[in-house]
């Protein structure tokens, strides 16, 4: 695939819009970024409130953005972080490819296949209604899923190192996804979704 190219299909058949770039870093800067977002960003296990219980997860989370942000969602209320220089230099390489602005950040770093993420939307009231998430994944390849919410509609694709995914339009209203869990991924993979918050 064309590093540079704009001609990006759209994955979805109907109601919104599913871009799939492919890797959009080389492999040593790649290994470079997930060595610094590793090191540098202030990872913590999410607390989470799903049907009145709290629960603590085995993945690690950090929300990056600009001053003042917050963030709600699984009802955890997150405050921004400041920007850190790798983000910037991502979220710029970002911004260039897709024509869009973003002034957060949410990071999430599964250790290993055995941590995902169940069926959920991005429709949070913070969010812009119908906006653009790029999302970018360095280290382990994973399977990540889509269905339909009313039709009998899913398909998966694999995210490579250093790839970017861009989610936009209706996708949030009628679309969900999912990192499934695999047991054959025994390494870490660091997922960056760029959002932009009202």
């Amino acid at each position: 695939m064309d590093l540079f190219s704009n001609d990006i299909a759209n994955l979805l058949p109907k109601q919104g819009t599913l871009n799939y770039y492919g890797p959009i870093l080389s492999n040593s800067d790649s290994k470079k970024y997930f060595r610094q977002l590793m090191e540098n960003i202030e990872w913590k296990n999410d607390e989470l409130t799903l049907f009145g219980k709290k629960i603590i997860t085995k993945r690690k989370v950090a929300w990056y953005g600009d001053e003042g942000l917050e963030y709600t969602y699984s009802h955890s209320t997150k405050k921004a972080l400041s920007w850190t220089d790798e983000l910037i230099e991502i979220k710029e390489l970002v911004e260039k490819k897709t024509g869009s602005t973003f002034n957060s950040c949410l990071l999430n770093l599964y250790h290993s296949g055995e941590e995902g993420m169940g069926w959920h939307s991005d429709d949070e009231k913070e969010l812009i209604k119908n906006g653009t998430i790029a999302s970018v994944s360095f280290g382990a390849e994973r399977k990540f899923s889509f269905k339909h919410k009313t039709e009998k509609l899913a398909f998966s694709i694999v995210l490579e190192d250093a790839s970017l995914l861009v989610m936009k339009d209706e996708i949030q209203s009628f679309w969900m996804h999912k990192l499934p869990p695999s047991k054959l991924v025994k390494s870490a993979r660091i997922n960056l979704t760029f959002r932009t918050i009202i």
